[in-house]
C-alpha cells in the first residue's frame, strides 16, 4: 500500500532544535525521524524506524552470508555474571544499576559478553559444536556523563553485537577474519567511508582489537595513519593506522654514557614552567652549539589515579618537555583506574613534591619513590632512553639539574605511553611519518580470547576427550550511530539525502497543483510504481502549497522526487534527483524506467 503523507505520523520543523550540536541531530529531529525524550534518549518515529530497519537488514544479510545466527537477549540482566568477570565494578559510573523489589541487583546491559558466554555453556559441550557465531541487534545503555550530538553519543542506543566461539586459537583467527570481512561488505553497502585502525580493547579485554572509524571532523576519536593508510570505500589500504590510544612510540637506541660530564644543580628562580625554564637556560646557562629548547627538558607531570575501590594514588610521568600528557592514553595504560591532574590537595599531602621543580633525581641521588619518601610510582616516556641528557627539576625550590643522564643518574619504575601523538611522528611499523585525523567509531572487532570463558567456566571436550577452554571473539556495530553518521554525510543546506540502500522510500511523488488531473496522474503513478515493487511516499496533501511540499521533500531526504504539476495533462512530469540536484522533464509513462536507471548509478 502506498504511504500517503497526509496520513503519515510526521511533523517537520522549520527551526533547529535548541540542543542540536551537529548536522545529523538537527536534521533528524527537524525531518521527524526522532524526538528527544531526555538527554541522550530518543523516541523513534515511523520514518526513523524505516531507515533503522534498512540498516539492520544490511547487517543481517551479511552476517547470515558468513554463517552467523541471530538470537535476542533482554536488556535487563542480573548482577552475578558481570560480577564474575569483574565488570560490575570496572564499568564504574557508566553502568545503569538498579534493584528489584526484593533488593536483588540488576543492570541495564552496556554489552552482553557474559550472557552470550553462559548461553553457549548451557547448551554446548563438545568441540563438534564449534565453531559458532551468534549475534543480536539490541538496545544498550550507558550513563554517559554528557550525552551529546543526538544519536552519535546517547544513553540508549542500538547495537549489533556478535560473538564467535572456537576451541583453538587458529579457529578464532578464522572467525575474526570472517567478521572483519563481513564488516567491510556492510560498510561498503551502506556507502560509508572507513579506516580500520588498531585499537585498545579497554574494559572488553582480549588481545587483538581493531576499530572501523568513519573519518569526520566531528569524530570523537583521534587516529593516526601513515602513507597508504588513507580512507576509502574499501577500507584502509596499506600503511599503518591506529587510534592514538593504541599508538606505540618508536623507541630510540640507547646512547653511550662514557665521558659524559656529571650533572649540575643550578639556581633557576621563577622557572616553574617549561617556557620560563628554557628562557632562563638560554639567558643564564647558554650552550655553545645551539639554543636550549623544550625538547632538552624532562617534564614531570603528577597525575592522580582513582582505583575501583575508591582509593586514590599519585603517579608521576616523565616525558620530553616539548610534549604534553594525553590523558586518554594514560587511561588506557592504567585502566580501569580513572585519571586526572593532581590537585592542590594532593600536593599538600606530599610536601616533598616541589611543585614546578619536580624531577626524577634528588640530592641523595635517589629515584622519586625510593629514598625521597614519597612512595609515588615514576614512569618514563619510551623516548627517555639510557644515555639521553636532560634539564629537569632538582626536587628543590627554584633549582634545576642540568646534564642529568638517563640510566646513569636515574632510573624509573617502568615506561608508559602517555605523551601526545603528533603529526610527523614515525609509524611503529616503519612505514613513515603519521598524520592525525578525526573519526567516529562505527564498528569494533575484538579477539577476546579466553577471558570470559575462564571467568564463567565455558569448556568443551576436544578430540581427545580433554576439557579445553573456549576462545571467543566479540564484534560490535553501532546501528543507531551509523544512521546518524549516514545522515551527517548525506545532506545539503536544505535537508537530508539518503543513499538508496537505506532511504525510507524509493521515490517521493508530489502532487503540485490544485487541478484534479494533477492528483489523478499522481495517484495513478503512485499505484503503478507500488505495483512494480517500488516503495512510494505520495504527498497528497490537498491544501498545502507546492513550496511547502518541495521544502518538506528536501528535508525528508528521499533521493528521488517526482513532481506532478501543470504538465501532467500532457503526460509529462518532472524527475528530481536529489543526489545531483538535476531536474528534468520525463514522460509519465517512462518514470519507472527513469527511476530504475537513476538507482543503478
Amino acid at each position: 500500500m502506498t504511504t500517503r503523507l497526509s496520513q503519515l505520523f510526521v511533523r517537520t520543523l522549520r527551526e533547529d532544535p535548541s540542543d542540536a550540536e551537529v548536522t545529523s541531530h538537527r536534521l533528524l529531529v527537524r525531518a521527524g525521524y526522532i524526538r528527544r525524550q531526555a538527554p541522550g534518549i530518543f523516541a523513534w518515529l515511523p520514518l526513523g524506524l524505516k531507515v533503522r530497519r534498512k540498516i539492520e537488514t544490511v547487517i543481517r544479510e551479511e552476517l547470515a552470508a558468513m554463517g552467523a545466527q541471530e538470537v535476542h537477549f533482554p536488556a535487563l540482566l542480573p548482577r552475578e555474571p558481570y560480577e564474575a568477570t569483574g565488570r560490575w565494578e570496572e564499568y564504574g559510573d557508566a553502568l545503569f544499576r538498579l534493584q528489584d523489589r526484593k533488593g536483588a541487583d540488576y543492570l541495564l546491559a552496556p554489552t552482553h559478553e557474559e550472557v552470550f558466554t553462559l548461553l553457549v555453556k548451557d547448551l554446548y559441550s563438545s568441540y563438534k559444536d564449534l565453531p559458532l557465531s551468534i549475534y543480536q541487534i539490541q538496545d544498550k545503555y550507558r550513563d554517559e556523563a554528557r550525552p551529546r550530538a543526538g544519536l552519535l553519543r546517547g544513553r540508549e542506543f542500538s547495537m549489533k553485537d556478535s560473538y564467535s566461539f572456537d576451541y583453538t586459537d587458529e579457529g578464532l583467527d578464522v572467525s575474526y577474519q570472517a567478521h572483519r570481512d563481513a564488516y567491510e561488505r556492510i560498510f561498503a553497502r551502506l556507502g560509508l567511508e572507513y579506516v580500520i585502525v588498531q585499537a585498545d580493547a579497554g574494559a572488553m579485554g582480549g588481545s587483538r582489537s581493531e576499530e572501523f572509524l568513519h573519518p569526520t571532523p566531528i569524530g570523537e576519536d583521534t587516529f593516526v595513519r601513515s602513507a597508504g593508510g588513507s580512507a576509502g570505500g574499501a577500507g584502509a589500504g596499506g600503511g599503518y593506522a591506529a587510534n592514538v590510544e593504541a599508538y606505540t612510540t618508536m623507541v630510540p637506541d640507547a646512547l653511550p654514557t662514557d665521558g659524559l660530564p656529571e650533572p649540575r644543580v643550578l639556581d633557576s628562580p621563577n622557572s616553574a614552567t617549561i617556557v620560563t625554564l628554557v628562557d632562563l637556560a638560554n639567558a643564564e646557562y647558554p650552550r655553545d652549539d645551539r639554543l636550549w629548547t623544550a625538547a632538552d627538558t624532562l617534564k614531570n607531570v603528577v597525575l592522580a589515579l582513582t582505583n575501583l575501590d575508591g582509593s586514590r594514588e599519585l603517579l608521576i610521568v616523565g616525558l620530553p618537555g616539548d610534549r604534553d600528557v594525553d590523558l586518554k592514553r594514560v587511561e588506557v595504560a592504567v585502566a580501569p583506574a580513572e585519571v586526572e591532574a593532581a590537585t592542590d590537595a594532593d600536593f599538600a599531602k606530599h610536601p616533598k613534591l616541589t611543585k614546578g621543580y619536580i624531577g626524577p633525581w634528588s640530592a641523595a641521588g635517589a629515584v622519586l619513590g625510593e629514598k625521597s619518601g614519597t612512595n609515588i610510582r615514576y614512569l618514563l616516556d619510551p623516548r627517555v632512553v639510557p644515555g639521553t641528557q636532560w634539564i629537569t627539576g632538582a626536587n628543590e625550590n627554584e633549582k634545576h639539574v642540568f646534564g642529568l643522564v638517563a640510566g646513569r643518574d636515574f632510573t624509573a619504575d617502568g615506561t608508559i605511553e602517555a605523551a601526545e601523538v603528533r603529526a610527523g611522528d614515525p609509524a611503529p611499523d616503519g612505514s613513515g611519518p603519521v598524520e592525525l585525523a578525526r573519526g567516529m567509531e562505527i564498528g569494533h572487532v575484538f579477539q577476546l580470547g579466553r577471558k570470559y570463558a575462564e571467568a564463567l567456566g565455558l569448556q568443551v571436550l576436544d578430540e581427545n576427550g580433554k576439557l579445553v577452554t573456549v576462545t571467543m571473539g566479540s564484534y560490535g556495530i553501532g546501528v543507531t550511530r551509523i544512521m546518524a553518521v549516514i545522515a551527517e554525510t548525506n545532506n545539503d543546506d536544505r535537508g537530508l539525502i539518503w543513499p538508496d540502500e537505506v532511504a525510507p522510500f524509493d521515490v517521493h511523488i508530489i502532487a503540485a497543483g490544485k487541478d484534479e488531473v494533477v492528483y489523478e496522474v499522481a495517484e495513478g503513478l503512485s499505484a503503478e510504481l507500488h505495483a512494480a515493487g517500488v516503495d512510494v511516499l505520495f504527498d497528497d496533501r490537498p491544501k498545502v502549497s507546492p513550496g511547502v511540499k518541495f521544502g518538506d521533500a528536501e528535508l525528508l531526504g528521499v533521493p528521488y522526487i517526482v513532481i506532478v504539476g501543470r504538465d501532467a495533462a500532457e503526460g509529462s512530469v518532472e524527475f528530481w534527483d536529489r543526489r545531483t540536484g538535476e531536474r528534468e522533464s520525463v514522460p509519465s509513462d517512462q518514470i519507472q524506467a527513469r527511476l530504475a536507471a537513476a538507482r543503478r548509478t
